[in-house]
């Protein structure tokens, strides 16, 4: 026996001796190969190998279940996964469209700006590489990366989508960094239109502002194709007709290379550019009526007020304007949050847009309406007559005073409108003794005739209802009943009646037109190009509710007010104006609102001018000085 098999031999016996003396019994040649035999076996038995096959079949099992997941129950969605790293997809924003004014003078420009992005899947799901990245990006556009990762944080489920981290870069820092931005992932460069609105504070109410897209509006206009960065109208005509000016946007899929550049444009969807507005106003005309007001203001040391001019053959808006007003621009461009603040805790709020949302006691310049509600149910004629002594006492108990201590003496409605008689209209509207007034529901019914109490639906976003009280709504809303002295208020314009600026110069045009309630409107016409051009047309809400007899009644007594009456000073113009001066009380402490509502020339009218001046006192006063102002210059030297 060799060396080898007898350390074989002897490692065997070692192994298992009784084994292999046993087997050696058996077998005269077992010295010679049993006990490499029996090493063997003693690892690698019949049960080791059924182990090791069924594993090997379960792992192939494992394995090919794993396959199926992937290929086949899931393919779609790493393919699509696959597809979505390899491409991007790139908004193609539509330009804004632009608005005019009615002579085609521009009143908005579009400005090419570039903000600075990162698209957040470009960014790598390992926090310390994140960082970096954020480093490098902050770095080149030389912002905070703090304020990059907080801009980031403000959508963590956004992969998609590109997030603003620094906006409107100059040219020469965007191309710096549109070749800085190819040296890592992650940063992007693209321009968008900043809105530059040309005649700031004349048309800031008007015109509103475009800005960056909130995320409450984010959420209801994403099924609209409105972006994370995205801009849209706030306020305003912007806001109003914020789907036309808008366009749609378009997209660009790309196809990019591992490092996240731009190789070849898949396919594309073009944008469709916003259409442009032609206004109703000519931009001299709204110049000068804010000029005008805000002179007339100072006059009388006054800050707030409004100026509404219509043309009341048509329903166009010639002018709209509300003071204390601001710089569109400021918002159009990102305001500070300091210079926002300086206007949101102003005292006189010339945020506000007072022409169609501010609600004031009417005072007088109701009458007309309340005179034209009593002709037509023939309560009263042009010669019925009351006798005016100083006031109505009611029951030996309550006094409804008339502003002239004394009072006017007899009165018809020429003489009530032209000098404003309280006691002819406490008469007229609730009644006296045996004389039936219109009551409660006949006020109702002829103020909302007249328009009040709803919105006029000018072209304009946030207008206020106004309010016309009734039994109902003070029971409901006071907890009180309603009583004769309430009608009596209601019939001059007091109580609880709220009117906006808009809905009286509305109303006055009913007056001057023969008897239409019309939908006033700013917008003139639509267009994108000469072929595709949309006029908008007069829309007549109401007509003939008033017979044209009456209404000439009403239109020579407002005739009177300037003629005779308490508006005197428009009779040295050139050209004869009708109208009705208002004095609201609102307040025990304060002065009241002032009004002017009117319409020239006489015969023929071509605008009706309504002016507010909060805390005013006499509309006489104050008011009338800034229509004839205002009238002079529109008949004199501007036609």
């Amino acid at each position: 026996m060799n060396l080898y098999i007898q350390r074989s031999y002897k490692k065997a016996q070692e192994i298992d001796g009784d084994f292999f003396n046993e087997y050696a019994a058996k077998n005269d040649n077992a010295s010679d190969f049993a006990p490499t035999d029996k090493f063997l076996g003693k690892y690698l038995s019949n049960k080791k190998i059924n182990i090791f096959f069924a594993l090997l079949i379960f792992g192939f099992l494992l394995l090919s279940l794993r396959v199926i997941q992937l290929q086949i129950v899931k393919g779609d969605y790493y393919r699509q996964l696959a597809e979505i790293n390899r491409t991007r997809e790139k908004i193609l924003p539509a330009n804004r469209g632009l608005i005019f004014d009615n002579k085609n003078q521009p009143l908005v420009k579009n400005l090419p700006i570039f903000d600075a992005l990162i698209l957040p899947k470009d960014l790598s799901l390992n926090e310390t590489k994140r960082n970096e990245q954020i480093n490098l990006i902050a770095q080149a556009i030389n912002q905070s990366a703090d304020i990059i990762n907080e801009s980031l944080k403000k959508y963590p489920k956004n992969f998609k989508y590109q997030v603003a981290v620094k906006e409107n870069l100059d040219y020469e820092e965007a191309i710096l960094l549109k070749i800085k931005a190819k040296e890592f992932t992650g940063l992007y460069i693209e321009l968008h239109d900043q809105r530059q609105y040309l005649e700031p504070y004349s048309f800031t109410h008007l015109l509103g502002y475009i800005g960056k897209i909130s995320e409450k509006e984010l959420a209801e206009k994403q099924k609209e194709n409105y972006y994370l960065n995205d801009y849209i109208g706030k306020t305003g005509l912007e806001l109003y007709y914020e789907p036309v000016l808008r366009g749609k946007f378009g997209t660009e899929t790309i196809e990019v290379d591992a490092t996240g550049q731009e190789k070849n444009v898949i396919s594309q969807d073009s944008p469709v550019n916003g259409k442009n507005l032609i206004l109703t106003i000519d931009k001299e005309v709204q110049k000068k009526a804010r000029e005008i007001l805000q002179q007339n203001l100072a006059k009388f040391n006054k800050k707030k007020g409004s100026l509404v001019m219509l043309n009341p053959q048509t329903g166009e808006v010639l002018a709209l304007v509300s003071l204390p007003d601001y710089d569109d621009n400021l918002f159009a461009q990102g305001i500070s949050p300091d210079d926002y603040k300086k206007l949101a805790e102003n005292s006189d709020n010339p945020l506000f847009d007072r022409a169609v949302k501010g609600e004031y006691p009417s005072g007088s310049a109701i009458k007309p309406v309340i005179a034209a509600g009593a002709l037509q149910e023939n309560i009263i004629t042009d010669k019925t007559t009351v006798n005016s002594t100083g006031g109505l006492l009611l029951y030996d108990r309550w006094f409804f005073p008339d502003w002239a201590k004394g009072g006017h003496g007899l009165t018809n409605v020429y003489k009530a409108i032209a000098w404003s008689v309280n006691t002819f209209f406490y008469t007229i509207g609730g009644g006296y003794n045996d004389f039936k007034g219109l009551g409660i529901e006949g006020l109702d019914k002829y103020m909302k005739l007249f328009g009040l109490g709803v919105r006029t639906n000018i072209d304009l976003p946030g207008e206020a209802t106004g309010l016309v009280p009734d039994p109902d709504w003070k029971l409901k809303v006071k907890k009180e009943d309603w009583y004769i002295g309430d009608t009596y208020h209601l019939a001059i314009g007091q109580g609880d009646l709220l009117v906006t600026p808009v809905q009286v110069a509305n109303y006055t045009s009913v007056f001057a037109n023969g008897g239409k309630l019309l939908k006033p409107h700013l917008v003139k016409e639509i267009y994108s190009d000469q072929e595709n051009r949309e006029e908008i047309k007069s829309q007549i809400l109401r007509e003939n509710f008033i017979d044209p007899k009456n209404l000439e009644i009403v239109k020579k007594a407002m005739r009177q007010t300037v003629t005779i009456g308490s508006a005197q000073l428009l009779n040295n113009l050139t050209v004869a104006v009708s109208g009705k001066t208002g004095t609201a009380q609102w307040s025990s402490d304060k002065l009241p609102q002032a009004w002017f509502t009117g319409f020239a020339p006489y015969d023929n009218p071509e605008v009706v001018i309504t002016v507010l001046i909060e805390e005013g006192g006499e509309g006489s006063q104050v008011c009338v000085p800034a229509a004839y102002d205002m009238l002079n210059w529109y008949f004199n030297d501007y036609l």
